[in-house]
This record gives structure tokens, C-alpha cells and sequence, in this order.
């Protein structure tokens, strides 16, 4: 196996990617919260306004100019809204897995609220200039085109 790959090609080990607005101060806090809470690194994460979030989502046909939901790619799957919410709960360490509970309310009705704080973030929260960048303790963890030395370091 090539030991330098992309981060874009670790997808194939089906690791769940959390897709979020870069610039949104809400979804910012929200992955800062999920790396803490994620002691196991199950999570990659990509700012949606990135080239490989772009690549990864056009194949699932989703208009990565969407930035009003937070998209999680698992299993093949893409979940968005209150729904990939909950799936990420699923996974934190701590007690946020009873948060998965709440799946048994109909989308429809989490998703209004879900909408409601989507279209005040920026007001409520506030907005970047641009996205973030990972913590170099973090680099891992997020998508990039380039390429990363999986050769274990002895």
C-alpha cells in the first residue's frame, strides 16, 4: 500500500465525514465540541466550501453550495439536518447517545427547528472571513488534497 495518501482517500476506509459551513462561527464550535467529544477519532471533517467536500458530495449529487446544513457522509450514506445530528451524537463518548432517541420524532418536526436556528446562525453567532484551519493537533482529521505520510513513524 502507497504510504502517502490523500485524505480524500481515506475515505475508503469508511470513516464517517462531517461536512460543515467553514465560515459559520455555530458549525465551528459544533466540530470543535464533536473532537472533544470523539475521543476514538471516528470523525473526518471538511468545511464544505473545500475541493475535497466538493468531489466527495457531487457523486452523492448534493449542491455543496448549500451551507444550511450540516452533512454527514457514513456508510455510504449522506445524512443532513437534524438527522446527521443525531448520528453524530450516536458515536460521541459520554452520555450523547441518548440523544439518539429523539430519532423516533419525525424529521419533519425536528427539522423546524433544525431550519430555524440554520437561518439565524450567522446573525446569532456571527461569520468568518474565511474557513477555518485546522489545530495542528487536528490536521488528521480533516479532508485535504494533500498528500499524508500514513508510514508509521518509529
Amino acid at each position: 500500500m502507497d504510504p502517502f495518501v490523500t485524505a480524500s482517500q481515506r475515505v475508503t476506509n469508511m470513516q464517517p465525514i462531517v461536512f460543515f459551513d467553514g465560515v459559520c462561527n455555530l458549525c465551528n464550535n459544533s466540530v470543535d465540541f464533536i473532537i472533544r467529544r470523539d475521543k476514538k477519532a471516528t470523525f473526518l471533517f471538511a468545511p464544505l466550501q473545500t475541493e475535497p467536500a466538493s468531489k466527495l458530495l457531487s457523486s452523492f449529487f448534493f449542491d455543496t453550495g448549500d451551507m444550511t446544513t450540516l452533512v454527514l457522509l457514513q456508510e455510504g450514506k449522506l445524512y443532513t439536518k437534524s438527522r446527521a445530528a443525531l448520528e453524530i451524537c450516536r458515536r460521541l463518548d459520554g452520555l450523547w447517545p441518548i440523544l439518539y432517541v429523539f430519532r423516533l420524532v419525525p424529521a419533519f418536526l425536528r427539522d423546524v427547528i433544525y431550519n430555524w436556528v440554520s437561518r439565524n446562525r450567522y446573525g446569532w453567532f456571527g461569520r468568518r472571513d474565511s474557513c477555518r484551519l485546522p489545530q495542528p493537533n487536528e490536521k488528521r482529521r480533516f479532508l485535504s488534497d494533500e498528500p499524508l505520510n500514513t508510514t508509521p513513524v518509529s
